[in-house]
Formats: structure tokens, sequence, C-alpha cells
């Protein structure tokens, strides 16, 4: 079992291996200011920034540069923000690209269980025949032999998310 889960864990680092040589260079620059935004390192530059700005265009005899209400500091601030959310949402578009291939794995290997499993229903039933055991005292063994049909699950789904939002709506 741990030769089996140890040679999964290699196929999908492989796979997360192949996305991350296939990332373009502004998305590995995106990432980097990403990483560093949302960490305490950057919430202790602000403050020693902002600290600084503030002292000097505030308390210090020097030339004040942008003295209060500090409108070059909010220029800069702002436009900051602009630059950052941009990255951010790079990154989350990454992200997002990678889920769904993972997702779209998921479902193509969920698809590829089932089928075997409904395989070896058929085959454990024509072995029960051939032994003579009565393989039909349980009434979901014959639901489970039929195929898994995946539009007819989707629209399933589709259909009780509808009723669930009819009824919110209602109340």
């Amino acid at each position: 079992m741990e030769d089996l889960t140890a040679q999964n864990v290699k196929a999908i680092a492989g796979l997360d291996a192949k996305t991350r040589r296939q990332t373009t260079r502004a998305d590995r620059i995106a990432g980097v200011i990403t990483r560093f935004c949302g960490s305490m390192a950057f919430v202790w530059v602000h403050v020693v920034w902002f600290t600084i700005w503030i002292v000097w265009n505030t308390i210090l005899p020097a030339k004040r540069v942008d003295p209060y209400p500090f409108s070059f500091l909010t220029l800069v601030v702002s436009l900051e923000a602009i630059f950052l959310s941009t990255f951010i949402m790079i990154g989350e578009n990454r992200q997002e690209r990678m889920d769904e291939r993972r997702s779209h794995l998921d479902l193509q290997i969920n698809l590829l269980a089932e089928q075997e499993n409904t395989k070896m229903l058929e085959l454990l039933t024509k072995i029960a025949a051939r032994l003579e055991v009565d393989a039909d005292e349980d009434p979901s063994v014959s639901v489970l032999k039929q195929a898994t049909r995946p539009e007819k699950l989707a629209e399933q789904i589709d259909q009780s998310i509808e009723a669930a939002e009819k009824i919110e709506a209602s109340t």
C-alpha cells in the first residue's frame, strides 16, 4: 500500500512541477510580490515607512516634502494599492487555473473508478451465478451495476440547486 501511495504522491508532484515549469515569468514575479505582500515583513516595512514619513513631515525641522494632510503619501499609497490588487488578482487567476485542472483530474479519476467498480460488480454477479449464489437479494446491486451517467448526475445537481434557491427565495 505504501508503494502505491508513494507512486501516487510522486505522480501528483510531477504534475505540480510541470505546472510550475509552465508558469510565465510575469506570473512568477507576481507570485513573489504577492507572497511578500502577504507577510508580516510587508506590514513592518509599511509601519516604519509611514512613521518616518509622518515624523519627517510634521516633527522634524527639516524641509517638509509632503506637509499634513500628506497628499503625496496618499497618492503613493493609492498607486501601491492599485498595483498590489492587480498582483493579487494575477495570483488568484493562476491558482484558479490550477484548481480547475486538479478538479478536472479528480473528476476523470472518479469516473474511471466508478467504471471500474461497475465492471467489478458485473464480474462478481457472474461469479455468484456460477457458484449458484443468489445475487438478486439486494436490489441496490442491480442499480449499482448500471453505468454512471455524469450528465444525468449534473442534471440532478442542477435541479436540486434550483429547488433550494426557490425555497430560499420564498423565505
